[in-house]
């Protein structure tokens, strides 16, 4: 799973435990040294309470993400 940072814009997160749909990316964390991804970034929570108090992301470790497809991200959480 090689992938780019930008290329998770606008791709939704699923998590396949459940089928719960978890929201866009939002961000992504990287290794500095290495440059390798390490996770991914959600909103998480309700979206209107989560405009205001900012601190309810989700962050998903590379570890988790089971498949990367054109649309959607399959993570195992």
């Amino acid at each position: 799973m090689k992938q780019k940072g930008m290329d998770f814009k606008h791709k939704e997160v699923i998590n396949i435990n459940d089928g719960k749909r978890l929201g866009f990316v939002q961000d992504v964390c990287a290794d500095i040294e290495t440059g390798a991804i390490t996770s991914i970034i959600v909103p998480g929570g309700k979206k209107l309470a989560s405009m205001f108090n900012g601190g309810n992301e989700i962050e998903i470790r590379w570890q988790s993400i089971k498949c990367i497809g054109d649309d959607v991200i399959l993570v195992d959480i």
